[in-house]
């Protein structure tokens, strides 16, 4: 019991993948919770050129250049993810991620657990708000009314993930993404977008339409003089349940939230990095964690809080 104690009192060391919106904010989720210290920031430019709040702080271009780690927080593209996450679950370190493609969620799940089986690491995917906190909210309403429907209404309010798809289609400078939602989990999306010279608008706007991030909702895309003049990192959502308990129907249920986004996405993967230091070896999801797992505190102390 010595021994355990011991370790549960060790202070977890977290690496920083990638230092962009959500790298930003987990630097200073990290440095609010008492339980972690910062082993360093893996960035392309390494220590060149690197911002003034992490002058404390080993900045590198490779992981295996920081010392001691114990989980690496990816705040990457999501479609780099799975190569950056494969790459150091080998290392025998834990990864945090927020992988954000529904639709490939299942394939990923399979594909991480291999590699962190094999490497006897951890890995916690999509842990972000949707997906991420929204599934539990999800299951835990599904739990309450196991017949029913849910619908998950996002926005209004820009996505990270979209906006970066966006920033990768060749001819475009700047961009931005709103969210807005139709209602019963139907969404439009307004992409804004500066251009690169050289490119035609037309072009541009049909290759963000065609890409798989937008393909299956109404998209528009237009064209602006300057992306930040309308950049606000507030966004939301409105989740809806209807259903039966048992035999009884017409049970309502309703969750909202509104949030800066790269915040919440950012504390939701530094509580998922504790997580991660409480469960065997594999990959799993939020949904599959028991949520004292993502606290700090002692087992007891949480249960007479909130239960």
């Amino acid at each position: 019991m010595l021994n355990k104690t011991n370790k549960e009192m060790k202070k977890v060391r977290a690496a920083i993948v990638g230092y962009g919106n959500i790298g930003h904010y987990v630097l200073e989720a990290l440095q609010a919770a008492p339980d972690f210290e910062i082993a360093g920031v893996v960035r392309r430019a390494g220590a060149e050129n690197k911002p003034a709040e992490l002058n404390d702080y080993a900045v590198v271009k490779d992981i295996k250049e920081l010392q001691g780690v114990d989980v690496a927080i990816l705040c990457t593209p999501t479609r780099s993810v799975e190569s950056y996450a494969k790459e150091i679950l080998a290392l025998g370190i834990n990864t945090v991620d927020s992988f954000d493609i529904h639709t490939q969620t299942v394939d990923l799940h399979r594909t991480l657990g291999e590699v962190a089986r094999k490497h006897q690491a951890v890995s916690i995917m999509s842990a972000g708000w949707d997906p991420g906190t929204d599934s539990v909210i999800r299951a835990l309403l599904e739990a309450c009314a196991p017949k029913g429907l849910t619908y998950t209404n996002f926005g209004p309010g820009m996505s990270m993930g979209h906006t970066v798809a966006v920033k990768a289609i060749e001819g475009v400078k700047a961009a931005l993404s709103m969210t807005i939602p139709t209602g019963t989990g139907i969404h439009r999306r307004m992409v804004y977008i500066e251009l690169q010279e050289g490119y035609l608008f037309g072009e541009v706007a049909q290759q963000i339409k065609n890409d798989p991030y937008f393909i299956n909702d109404e998209t528009y895309v237009l064209q602006v003089e300057k992306v930040d003049d309308l950049l606000d990192m507030g966004h939301g959502v409105n989740l809806t349940r209807k259903g039966v308990s048992g035999k009884t129907q017409n049970q309502w249920f309703e969750f909202n939230m509104r949030i800066n986004n790269p915040a919440l996405t950012a504390q939701i993967m530094v509580s998922s990095a504790r997580a991660s230091m409480r469960q065997q070896p594999g990959c799993y999801t939020l949904i599959e964690i028991p949520m004292a797992d993502l606290l700090y505190g002692e087992r007891e102390e949480l249960i007479g809080h909130l239960v």
